[in-house]
Formats: C-alpha cells, sequence, structure tokens
C-alpha cells in the first residue's frame, strides 16, 4: 500500500488526475473511492439520474440542515458515491462557464487561473461533435455533445424567448455566454460520458494504477507537518496508503472538508468542540459554501411530455425499444434540454440567470413526474452572493457533515431570482409556447406577476438545488483561503485539494466542466512539481 501519489475521490476531478499522473510509467498511483464501481446499469442510462439520484447505492444522500432563507426547509443533496462521482449521476449537462468567471479567481491573486490559462485546458480534455470553433477542442477523452432529441414544447419555448427579444446563440460555450439554445452534454453514442467512462476505464490495465473502491477515508496521516498517506476502512479492517510524493484531495465540496478536518486542519474552535487535535488551524476549511438555488416554474401543457409517455404502456415499451436499438429517443434525453443565459438588466456586462428547459415536471426526480403533461421552465442566479458552511457533525468519518447553505440572504440574491421568475413568466406570454400551455400550474395564477413578495414568498417555499456545491476549500491568499494557486493546503505540506471546493467564486453554469478543467490543471502542476 505505497504510492507515489495517493488521490482520494474518483469523481470528476479525481479520475482526470488518476489518468494524467498514471500516463508516466514511472508514477505509481492510487485512486481511493468510498462508492462501489459504475456497474448499475442506470449509471450509463442517461435518463437513468430518475434511478440514481436518492439511491444509497449510487449517492451519499447528504441533506442539509433546516434553512431559514427557505422558510426552515430542509433539502436532499444528492452526491455521487461511486466511481466518477457525480458525473456519474448528474444532468449530464456542459457548461464551462463565463470567461468572466475565471478572470475574476485571477484578480483574486490566483495567478494561472484566467480564462486565457484555463481555456486550452477546457479544449485538452474535450471531444467536442459540433461544428469547429477556436474554443472547442476534439480528440480528448470527454465525449461532448449537440441535442439530439428535440421536444415540441422545449423548441416551443425556445422560439419564445427569441420572441420576447433575448438572442439566439449556437454555443454557450464560446467567448460570449449570452443567448437561448440548446444544451450541450457528456454523451457518446446515447450512453453517459462520465469521468470514469471518459477518463478511468481507458486505462485501467495500467500496471502503475491501482483503483480501491469501497474505501471509506477516515483521515489523512500527518507527520511532520506533511501528508504522508490516509488512513481508509476497506473490507472491514482499517488500512493505511502511503504516498512518498502528494496526496490529493478530490473529494468533492462536501467530502474534502470533511476530510481536512477530520485530520486536524480547519477551525481550530470547531475542531476541539469535537476533540479533534488541532493540526493546522485554516478558519476557512468549510465555509465559502456557494450553490446555485433553482426556482421550477411549472406549466401543464396541451403537447405530448415525458409526464404523459412514461404513463401510457405502449409508449413507454417504444421508448425502451428505441433505446435498447438505436440509443436514442427520451432514455438518451439529458435533464435538461433547452437552456438561456440572458440578463435581468441589459446594463449588465454579463448574464446573471440561467434557464434549465425541461419537457417533464416533478416534485423531485427520485419521486418521479407528475400525473399530468407539463413542462418545467426552471430558473437560478448564476452568481449568488449567498454563502453557507459545512460543519463537522462528530469526529466519527461516517456521520454526514452539518450543510447550512444559507440561501437568499442578501437582497441581490433575492431580486435577481423574482426577476428571473417573472421573465419566466413573461417569455411563456409569447407563442409559439403560449399557445400551448393549458395552465400555470406553479406558482398559479393566484401569486400576481407585480407581487414581488409573494412570489419570493413562493421561491423560499418551493426553491431546490440544481446540485452545484462548491468553494468550501477556497483557493486564495486571503486569511480565509484554503489552498494556495497551485492548490497545496496552505500550512501543510504534500498535500493538495482539487476540486469544486476550490472554487473562490461559483461558475457561471454546471459545475461538471469546470470541475473536470481543475483536474487537468492540478495535474499538470503535480508533473511539474514531481519534475
Amino acid at each position: 500500500m505505497k504510492f507515489d501519489f495517493v488521490i482520494v475521490g474518483a469523481g470528476s476531478a479525481g479520475c482526470v488526475i488518476a489518468n494524467r499522473l498514471s500516463a508516466n510509467p514511472a508514477n505509481k498511483v492510487a485512486l481511493i473511492e468510498a462508492g462501489g464501481r459504475d456497474r448499475y446499469p442506470w449509471i450509463h442510462i442517461p435518463v437513468g439520474y430518475f434511478k440514481t439520484m436518492g439511491n444509497p447505492r449510487t449517492d451519499w444522500c447528504y441533506k442539509t440542515e433546516p434553512d431559514p432563507g427557505l422558510n426552515g426547509r430542509a433539502l436532499n443533496w444528492p452526491r455521487g458515491k461511486v466511481l466518477g462521482g457525480s458525473s456519474s449521476i448528474n444532468g449530464l449537462l456542459y457548461v464551462r462557464g463565463q470567461p468572466q468567471d475565471f478572470d475574476h479567481w485571477r484578480q483574486l491573486g490566483n495567478d494561472g487561473w484566467g480564462w486565457d490559462d484555463v481555456m486550452p485546458l477546457f479544449r485538452r480534455a474535450e471531444n467536442w461533435e459540433g461544428r469547429s470553433l477556436p474554443e472547442r477542442g476534439t480528440g480528448g477523452p470527454l465525449n461532448v455533445s449537440e441535442n439530439k432529441v428535440n421536444r415540441q414544447v422545449v423548441d416551443a419555448w425556445l422560439q419564445a424567448a427569441v420572441a420576447a427579444g433575448y438572442r439566439w446563440t449556437d454555443d454557450y460555450n464560446a467567448e460570449d455566454q449570452e443567448g437561448i439554445g440548446y444544451f450541450q452534454m457528456t454523451m457518446k453514442n446515447g450512453r453517459r460520458c462520465s469521468a470514469a467512462a471518459a477518463y478511468l476505464k481507458p486505462v485501467l490495465s495500467r500496471p502503475n494504477l491501482t483503483v480501491i473502491v469501497n474505501a471509506h477515508t477516515e483521515t489523512l496521516l500527518l507527520e511532520d507537518g506533511e501528508a504522508k498517506g490516509v488512513r481508509i476502512r476497506h473490507e472491514g479492517m482499517v488500512k493505511e496508503v502511503r504516498a512518498s510524493r502528494e496526496v490529493v484531495l478530490s473529494a468533492g465540496a462536501i467530502g474534502s472538508p470533511q476530510i481536512l478536518m477530520l485530520s486536524g486542519i480547519g477551525p481550530g474552535d470547531d475542531l476541539r468542540e469535537h476533540g479533534i487535535e488541532v493540526r493546522t488551524n485554516l478558519p476557512g476549511v468549510g465555509q465559502n459554501l456557494q450553490d446555485h438555488l433553482q426556482a421550477r416554474p411549472v406549466y401543464k401543457c396541451r403537447a405530448s411530455t415525458i409526464n404523459s409517455e412514461i404513463r401510457n404502456v405502449f409508449k413507454l415499451a417504444g421508448m425502451a425499444f428505441e433505446y435498447a436499438f438505436h440509443r436514442s429517443g427520451p432514455m438518451a434525453m439529458a435533464a435538461s434540454l433547452g437552456t438561456g443565459f440572458i440578463k435581468t438588466e441589459p446594463t449588465m456586462e454579463t448574464p446573471d440567470i440561467q434557464f434549465h428547459i425541461q419537457p417533464f415536471s416533478a416534485d423531485s426526480p427520485a419521486e418521479g413526474s407528475h400525473r399530468f403533461s407539463a413542462f418545467t421552465a426552471s430558473v437560478l442566479q448564476l452568481r449568488p452572493e449567498s454563502k453557507g458552511e459545512l460543519k463537522l457533525r462528530s469526529s466519527n468519518p461516517m456521520d454526514h457533515p452539518r450543510i447550512f447553505p444559507n440561501y437568499l440572504a442578501t437582497k441581490t440574491d433575492c431580486d435577481t431570482l423574482v426577476n428571473g421568475i417573472k421573465i419566466t413568466r413573461r417569455i411563456c406570454g409569447y407563442d409559439p409556447v403560449r399557445s400551448l400551455i393549458t395552465d400555470e400550474f406553479s406558482p398559479g395564477q393566484a401569486i400576481n406577476g407585480d407581487n414581488d413578495a409573494a412570489i419570493l414568498e413562493w421561491a423560499r417555499n418551493t426553491s431546490t438545488t440544481i446540485y452545484h456545491p462548491s468553494g468550501t476549500c477556497k483557493m486564495g491568499k486571503d486569511p480565509m483561503a484554503v489552498v494556495d494557486p497551485r492548490l497545496r493546503v496552505h500550512g501543510v505540506g504534500r498535500l493538495r485539494v482539487a476540486d469544486a471546493s476550490i472554487m473562490p467564486t461559483i461558475t457561471s453554469g454546471n459545475t461538471n466542466a469546470p470541475a473536470i478543467m481543475i483536474g487537468e490543471k492540478v495535474s499538470d502542476m503535480l508533473m511539474e512539481d514531481a519534475g
């Protein structure tokens, strides 16, 4: 159990790092994953997130603490517990974010993280199936495809948005994100292209790469101020996995800070409360928690949607047949088909809200769709000001940490979400989607469009996460930073963090693509520093 590099977490970033480091036969690499192998068939079927989210086999099934901004509601926070991490259970949506997001990281003192620095890494990672553009890459491990499933109600909503005055975009992942269009997705030949499928599966035969699954990391092994490995619980036994060079935590925005704190790295007072010896006092560990909160207006419609089709035994059989023989149809559909990145105020430099247009509706994926034909026009604020925190529940590594999202804690966040909901309603007043809508199911006509307070109250009572936790081990040079711009943990040698937790500010959109980019970035750093 001795290696050069030990990577904790086989998620979006961890799979990338394992691939890149093990490409050099001189590097002996261990990849440790608390979940199991990705053999569950629903992982690989795009629409399978209905079966994997909320399923303890593939999901950590985290739950937040009651949140004041949501009128005391607690939310389920799905996170992948399997090879590929959350990329194995997510909605397959590929969004890099805005160039300004990364330029802002650089302006915060994180040299090497500007758009010009990270764009080549996005290109290197992807195999883009769409039209050739300078910003897009081909030949990379991660297959990124254009939308191949057309649904009448989604097409109608996008056309209505253009009729309402919002411009069209063929590629929101180019230099300018703004516009209405179709989602791009991590899919290949009708199957999910998770980080495990893209980066790990092709290299599992490398003799210098060891993948250990069903291994729960309990703590870091710290000696003389350096990380020398990790202690894991595997096959009913406690084992040590040693690293002669570096340990990399890629356990995600919840797992990575939890492991740091269990190891005595974090806010000193909080650690002492749980009887944990403080090895390095880093007050920022678990702080700066950010997430995208989505409001979910739902419209009943006369068009055929997934809601109605899955309740027709003949149509359901047709879906299964189409996917089995052609890898197409509704079962090859990502979580959302249509999107839009727009500004709530024309004076803004960049879009501040995002839409997810879905030809179905549900209270949650795990509960299944509504029993009437409907579509969802989900809207979220791209750059929330509200920040939460994550704290240990106990010193037991098996106990989930306490999650405090702190949603809708600022006036800007409240105003932006309300404006997004009002824009949703405005777009739905334009043809061709207007002629398909039979009723606004939620918020419903009882909530007047001019009553901002009532709209906000509805949002507090119904909005939910769109599964983008980040920022809990933020990168920077200020007193609350956890890692430096080379992702080395402040005050601890031979230890890095590389996942969405290092984001100083959340990116403008879905976070899987940036997490993969972070894996590419730290791989270069590790190889450079190792000589």
